[in-house]
């Protein structure tokens, strides 16, 4: 398989690798593509024998020029030298660029891939009726990496999606799911970066601490699966054990379970539509004994709330609600705001720019690019006033 990785040096990137560099004779690596991190990169291409890596970061190109002279390895940086890196022929491009950074490849990657394995949020929460019409335009195959995704994915029956009544996501509840909204007021970033089953980048992190993340996936979902709105759910479940569920008209539910291990679903990814061998812990029911499922609490977790409502809203409003939540994020960890100001800055963002592009549609990706950006000034004022 020829195979491109964009944000070949975040988590999902490294996880799919591993997995790459294991099987040296099942994938042919014809692009890398990262952010800033020469060192890591270049250690990457190296690895598994890419033909080319390429930087985002214009600035970094002689950098990694050196890191990888002598190589043989094609280095590239800058927007264009990504965008070209994605024009190159591939079986499956994994989409792991994070951030409205992954949109624009993501995008043009699905003219020259078969199919793309999807770990970026914002082609679906920011631009999802753009992205699946995309996807529908140039028959591409979207395969979701997200272990709630891909686990409703290998339980769905799309020749049965009639007789679907709903599909749930789990979330692990985070590592504040017992925590009393007073004390999450004084929640550090050090504490709400601890998740009790996860590795994951920072910001995915926070989400999952905020529950927003699972809001984030129940817009994903709305767009990859053939569902209306109210047929999605959210159910906590600690143990991250089981991902998602589909209940079914005659009463079945189907379950996906796993180890809380990423490449468990890039494998289903890469793999598809097949199976391969992945050295991830196995599950022993027996030795977990229990596993404990409970409903979402709403008003400790605020920002699963207005994920749902900008869902209900449509249009801009989920682009609003990732751009907003970004600057947010960043602005906790940054200790410019408390963990509790993170929903507090996302719902005023919303509410400022309800009126003009709330339930609007988007027509393109200049017109996605510009809500965000508007969002993301909004967020910053909101912070910078507090």
């Amino acid at each position: 398989m020829r195979l491109s990785v964009l944000g070949a040096t975040g988590s999902v990137g490294r996880s799919t690798l591993d997995i790459v560099a294991r099987n040296p004779d099942r994938f042919d690596v014809v692009s890398l593509v990262a952010n800033s991190d020469v060192a890591g990169l270049a250690e990457l291409a190296r690895k598994v024998g890419a033909d080319c890596a390429v930087l985002a970061r214009s600035d970094k190109g002689a950098e990694l020029a050196e890191a990888l002279a002598g190589t043989g390895i094609e280095v590239a940086a800058g927007d264009e030298a990504v965008l070209e890196a994605v024009d190159r022929p591939a079986d499956m491009v994994v989409a792991a660029i994070v951030g409205a950074a992954g949109l624009r490849p993501t995008l043009r990657a699905m003219k020259s891939s078969r199919a793309v394995a999807l770990a970026n949020k914002e082609c679906l929460v920011s631009a999802g009726d753009l992205f699946v019409a995309e996807a529908r335009r140039s028959e591409t195959t979207v395969l979701p990496v997200d272990s709630e995704h891909s686990a409703i994915f290998q339980v769905f029956e799309q020749e049965n999606a009639d007789q679907v009544e709903k599909v749930i996501l789990t979330a692990s509840g985070g590592p504040f799911r017992t925590v009393s909204k007073a004390a999450m007021a004084g929640v550090t970033p050090a504490q709400a970066l601890k998740h009790p089953n996860w590795d994951m980048g920072s910001r995915i992190t926070i989400d999952s601490a905020t529950m927003m993340n699972k809001g984030f996936e129940v817009i994903e979902a709305f767009h990859l699966f053939p569902l209306e709105q109210d047929q999605l759910e959210v159910l906590v479940h600690p143990q991250s054990v089981v991902h998602g569920l589909v209940q079914y008209r005659d009463g079945s539910l189907l379950a996906q379970l796993g180890s809380p291990d990423m490449r468990t679903p890039i494998a289903h990814c890469l793999a598809w539509p097949h199976r391969m061998d992945v050295p991830v812990e196995r599950l022993d029911l027996a030795r977990i004994g229990e596993l404990s499922f409970e409903a979402p609490d709403l008003d400790r977790f605020p920002s699963l709330a207005l994920a749902l409502q900008a869902m209900r809203r449509g249009g801009g409003a989920t682009t609003i609600l990732n751009a907003a939540d970004e600057v947010a994020v960043a602005a906790f960890l940054d200790q410019r705001i408390s963990f509790l100001d993170i929903p507090s800055a996302v719902e005023a963002s919303l509410q400022r720019l309800d009126a003009s592009h709330g339930g609007r549609t988007l027509e393109g990706v200049e017109d996605v690019l510009a809500v965000d950006k508007e969002a993301r000034d909004a967020c910053r004022e909101w912070v910078a006033s507090r």
